[in-house]
């Protein structure tokens, strides 16, 4: 499969939930943890690494936490894949073209190439402001779903049983 590592994943959703939170929002490792689902020791090794890569804040202490570096709309998916992965490589010969003697010339190398650099303009123009919003925008749509199923199972079960 070709696909970014877990904590590319991991890191991706960390950050969601930031952006969720606001841009100045301190947020402990536990309710990331506990909110996204994620095991509590692969956050802190997340966080941490996107600390010292400049996405993350971390404050320690009581009432310490972690939170955005710049606002939301200022950090892309690339830059996550960039800080956890490095960078994008579909096939080792896009970045390292001495790999492969046929590379100057070979047509499957510059496919790769252009499918890379696609791929690459895609995820820095999605940032965490946008994912937020499409979030908030889809749990809304969530809860009012889960409203009118309510709704109408009451008047569903309330037919069936008059019978």
């Amino acid at each position: 499969m070709l696909g970014i590592g877990r904590h590319t994943d991991y890191a991706s959703r960390v950050l969601l939930h930031l952006a969720t939170r606001g841009n100045n929002t301190l947020t402990t490792v536990k309710e990331i943890a506990d909110q996204r689902v994620l095991p509590a020791p692969f956050v802190r090794r997340v966080v941490g690494r996107l600390a010292r890569t400049g996405l993350l804040e971390t404050v320690r202490g009581a009432g310490g936490g972690v939170r955005l570096a710049r606002p939301s709309r200022e950090i892309f998916l690339l830059d996550v894949v960039n800080a956890m992965e490095n960078h994008i490589v579909l096939n080792r010969c896009v970045c390292t073209p001495a790999a492969c003697p046929l590379s100057d010339d070979c047509p499957v190398r510059h496919a790769w190439t252009r499918a890379t650099r696609t791929l690459e303009s895609h995820m820095a123009e999605v940032s965490f402001a946008d994912l937020a919003r499409r979030l908030k925008k889809t749990a809304g749509q969530g809860r009012n779903r889960a409203k009118t199923k309510n709704r109408l199972g009451g008047r569903q079960a309330s037919r069936s049983s008059s019978k």
